[in-house]
Order: C-alpha cells, then structure tokens, then sequence
C-alpha cells in the first residue's frame, strides 16, 4: 500500500528515489511529458509571471470603471472587488474556452487536460480559479510539477513554445 504522502513527500516507496523503481528522472515523465520544450510541465516562474500578469490587468482594466483613490477606503474596496469580477473572468473564460489567460498567452504555457480533451471546460476552469484565489492550493506542487488545483481537475500546465 502506498503511502498517503508518497507524492508529496521524497523519500522510501514515492518513486524518486535514486534506483528505484518507478523513478522519474523530470518532471512530467510519469504522466507522458517530454522533458523540456513544447509539452513539457510548466515551472514555477512561468506560472507565477502568468499570474502576475493577469492580476495587472485585472487592475488596469478595473480602472476603466473604478478610479482608486488610495485616501478613501470605501473606493478602494470596490475597486478591489472589481479587481476581483475582473481577473475571474479573464482568468476563466479564456482558460475554459482556449486553454491559457491573457497571462499565461504572454508567457508561453497553458492548461491541458490529461484525458487529451482539447478544451479545459467551465467546471474545471472556475475551480482552478477559485483555489487560485485561496493561494496554498496553487503554491504547493508535486513531483510532476502539479498544485494540488491541477490534481483536482486533472490537468497540468504545460509550455506552448
């Protein structure tokens, strides 16, 4: 029986380690990624540019509808909420619908499906954004290079170039 913490923590019976069997020599080899260029899993400053990114955006966009005003707090917190509408729904129309947002386009990598399904789809696309939102979950990886988001619904980001 596995251990519960075998593909989170190295060590005895997770496969990584040196000579074993099932050892995975990078990151992604297991679930069929090359090891580097187009396909292979993202790293974490790519992602974490992306992310930049789209939370910039997110704030110049806001600005077309709220104007921030750092001396009045009721105006800064709407437009922390629209900051908020508006990287939800750059962040998970165009994951949904293309695969990547305007963040990770710039960056060069995008969301695929395990299953080989061409689109990420709604479900997966809100979820990933609302654990996005609470951070830990997208921060925290596996030795493919996996967050726990990608885990739960079966993706993982990969390089487009």
């Amino acid at each position: 029986m596995a251990r519960w913490t075998g593909e989170w923590l190295p060590g005895a019976g997770d496969g990584t380690t040196a000579g074993g069997e099932g050892t995975q020599r990078w990151r992604g080899e297991r679930l069929g990624l090359p090891q580097s260029g187009v396909g292979s899993v993202a790293g974490g400053g790519a992602r974490l540019l992306g992310l930049v990114i789209d939370l910039v955006l997110a704030s110049l966009v806001t600005t077309l509808f709220v104007t921030p005003s750092l001396q009045d707090p009721a105006v800064m917190q709407t437009f922390n909420l629209w900051s908020v509408g508006v990287w939800a729904a750059i962040t998970v129309v165009p994951a949904a619908f293309f695969g990547f947002t305007p963040g990770m386009a710039v960056v060069g990598i995008r969301v695929a499906r395990l299953d080989g399904a061409q689109m990420v789809g709604v479900w997966r696309a809100v979820v990933r954004a609302a654990l996005t939102f609470v951070i830990i979950p997208a921060a925290i990886r596996n030795i493919d290079g996996r967050s726990w988001l990608d885990r739960l619904t079966g993706t993982v980001v990969i390089r487009m170039r």
